[in-house]
């Protein structure tokens, strides 16, 4: 005879909207993910680049807008992915509600934190180029690395924090990054 299989139990966004205040999670394909709060390195690398794109944004008159998290980005039409990405800019404006995000931002942005990585590195990298995303950068600041994926032209390319990386979405933006001090 055989055993029955073990059903794991599927989270809906209603899920992540019952947690208890001030305890964050993302839902990926309906399992959720628990989320540290980040240290101080993180969020000094994470508002530094806020800025920046934010001023870039301003400085241009542009429509596209930059939000940092904790911002809810519904990547698909249902309601088994919730995620809260460091940094997004959205430049269709009708994807945006009182709510969050719906479908994928046009730049994402992770800084990675120690129990992140995993997450950052492969999971959010697929559903991010399956959803639609056209530029993913992973900032690294313990391996000093910054991970940018053009998915526009399916290319990549590493980066350190003495460099200055051109930006996809914006062929005249470019951010320095020995400025952002870690």
């Amino acid at each position: 005879m055989a055993e029955a299989a073990v059903q794991e139990k599927v989270y809906t966004i209603d899920d992540i909207y019952a947690l208890p205040d001030g305890e964050r999670a993302e839902l990926v394909d309906g399992k959720i993910y628990y989320m540290a709060p980040p240290g101080r390195t993180h969020q000094k690398i994470s508002w530094k680049l806020h800025q920046a794109i934010g001023n870039y944004i301003d400085s241009k008159g542009g429509q596209c807008e930059v939000y940092a998290a904790p911002f809810a980005v519904f990547l698909s039409e249902d309601d088994i992915n919730y995620i809260e990405p460091d940094i997004s800019v959205i430049c269709d404006t009708s994807k945006l509600d009182e709510k969050g995000c719906h479908g994928a931002p046009d730049w994402i942005i992770e800084v990675v934190s120690p129990g992140s990585k995993r997450m950052d590195y492969y999971t959010k990298l697929f559903k991010y180029r399956t959803a639609g995303v056209k530029e993913y950068w992973i900032v690294d600041y313990e391996k000093n690395c910054i991970t940018v994926y053009d998915f526009q032209n399916d290319s990549g390319d590493d980066y350190t924090f003495s460099d200055t990386i051109p930006v996809g979405i914006y062929p005249d933006l470019e951010i320095d990054l020995s400025k952002i001090n870690k």
